[in-house]
């Protein structure tokens, strides 16, 4: 059986699955209701720029032009630039991702933005109903827009009782200081946190591998491969443990 690696849906040749934890309705819905709360605030101000003394027809107009310019412009800008995360999502832990387990672009939060107004929550007038059934009857959770953009939410945070925090080995500690981390997606550390707290589940072949091979994506990102004598165990829990460093820093 072939190994295969992809963020998001890490499947090893024994079967064994590290996956990212998919967010469900409840923490999607609360973050939604922090967005809806940005758009309705954003919205109330640019109705304020509509000119007053047009007549009822052009005024209706320019108010639903500048509502779709937020209810969809919104998203899709916030998605785009932060990688997935607007404020609800940023707030509640969340992150939207390809089915990949990829970094979002601009098309993609673009297509779910369309999705949410036009089906999932606004110009239907079912207030959400869409969405919602959608998403209760969705294995992974997807609305109509995730359908549509080919993308998924997913949790960043691990929970407490099964996150890893893995030790700096001492012989890579001076490494790991010089190590650029800034393009180390939320993603990968998460895989990285998993494959770790369950390494030794692992048969000795697999978990080699499956190291080895998120390591090499590890590497790629913090343009810092690992040298081939060092096992990926050390190399990530390295990683791993200076990113936690700065953090607490």
């Amino acid at each position: 059986m072939s190994h295969t690696i992809r963020v998001g849906d890490l499947v090893t040749g024994e079967a064994v699955v590290l996956d990212l934890r998919v967010a469900q309705l409840a923490s999607r819905a609360v973050a939604f209701a922090f967005d809806v709360v940005v758009q309705f605030g954003l919205l109330f101000l640019v109705t304020l720029l509509v000119p007053i003394g047009f007549d009822n027809a052009l005024q209706t107009a320019m108010a639903l032009s500048l509502s779709v310019l937020v209810l969809v412009g919104y998203p899709t800008a916030v998605e785009s630039l932060s990688r997935g995360r607007s404020l609800g999502k940023l707030v509640m832990g969340l992150k939207v991702v390809r089915d990949d387990g990829g970094a979002i672009r601009f098309r993609h939060a673009l297509v779910r933005a369309l999705g949410g107004f036009f089906v999932d929550f606004w110009a239907l007038g079912l207030g959400g109903a869409v969405a919602l059934f959608v998403s209760l009857f969705s294995p992974r959770g997807k609305r109509v827009g995730d359908y549509l953009a080919g993308t998924i939410v997913i949790h960043t945070r691990v929970p407490k009782g099964q996150v890893e925090l893995a030790e700096m080995p001492p012989q890579l500690a001076e490494w790991a200081r010089g190590l650029d981390l800034s393009q180390l997606s939320d993603e990968l550390v998460l895989a990285s946190r998993q494959y770790l707290s369950r390494y030794h589940e692992l048969g000795e072949k697999t978990r080699y591998e499956l190291g080895v091979r998120l390591a090499n994506d590890v590497g790629a990102a913090i343009r810092s491969p690992r040298f081939e004598y060092t096992h990926p165990h050390p190399y990530l829990a390295a990683v791993l443990a200076e990113r936690r460093r700065r953090a607490a820093g």
